[in-house]
């Protein structure tokens, strides 16, 4: 149930980075995140209340506080890494890193991984970089890009790792809190920064439904690293590229590579292995 609950999250955040990039494309991402970020907020909550009720407590609210600052700085990280880079080098690094660290700290707590469990991680790492891979013989990054490739990476693997380690009997208060805390941190560098934040023409409905779906899919990844590996949830869930590759290939016609589709088949594969273990 765990590795179903992780693919479900991976297909969630997949599909809110496709809805979420649409937004964007018409408005910029502080403006989507603006509406996107509340908007989530007004659908975990009363999911956290009546849905799947867990323990609120301060060591929980702790949790949130903390999932919702590493998350907004992540976010940050991510959209100056792909100001700066290509999505070819930016998002294999970013979805890489951010599985690395979940799968590094459930391993320094005791998680074993055997045989096939790193099989179906070498797969995932393969189907992440292919599935985001470019066409193109100038495929390069600025250092300033990598890094803050790797220091988004870095910072949603500590967010997932948080959502992991919350108390078991929390449901998903961690994740719920945490959307509440980056809401209001996007939210008042929006009103800083853009001017005017609300445009003619914006894409209301792209943007509440991605917000709802990444604000769930962060719910549902809690409730899975709670029922089952903290590493290898966070290797399935880093699959997210494929919905968005996929969803792209369906809806706007862009063209898939044989490359792009070998990791899709790869990630399905990854998924699959990881989900017997």
């Amino acid at each position: 149930m765990a590795a179903l609950l992780a693919l479900i999250s991976s297909i969630g955040w997949g599909s809110a980075d496709f809805l979420g990039g649409l937004a964007s494309r018409r408005v910029g991402a502080l403006r989507t995140l603006f509406i996107s970020y509340p908007a989530g907020v007004v659908i975990i909550i009363p999911v956290a209340l009546w849905v799947i009720p867990g323990q609120l407590s301060v060591e929980v609210f702790r949790w949130g506080v903390a999932a919702g600052l590493i998350g907004a700085v992540s976010m940050v990280l991510l959209y100056a890494a792909l100001a700066r880079g290509p999505m070819g080098v930016v998002s294999p690094l970013t979805a890489v890193m951010s599985a690395a660290i979940p799968l590094t700290v459930g391993i320094v707590r005791g998680e074993t991984l055997g045989a096939l469990a790193w099989l179906g991680v070498g797969i995932a790492v393969i189907a992440v970089i292919l599935i985001t891979r470019e066409r193109g013989r100038h495929l390069r990054a600025s250092p300033a890009a990598v890094i803050l490739a790797v220091g988004s990476g870095v910072a949603i693997g500590g967010y997932l790792t948080i959502l992991g380690l919350a108390p078991a009997d929390s449901g998903i208060w961690a994740a719920s809190l945490g959307r509440v805390v980056s809401s209001a941190l996007v939210m008042g560098a929006a009103l800083l920064l853009v001017r005017p934040v609300l445009t003619a023409g914006y894409p209301w409905l792209f943007a509440i439904v991605a917000g709802s779906m990444d604000a769930l899919a962060n719910g549902i990844f809690q409730i899975a690293a709670q029922q089952g590996e903290l590493g290898i949830v966070a290797v399935i869930a880093s699959l997210y590229p494929a919905a968005t590759v996929v969803l792209a290939r369906v809806v706007l016609r862009e063209k898939m590579s044989r490359v792009q589709a070998s990791g899709v088949i790869a990630a399905l594969a990854a998924a699959a292995l990881l989900s017997l273990t």
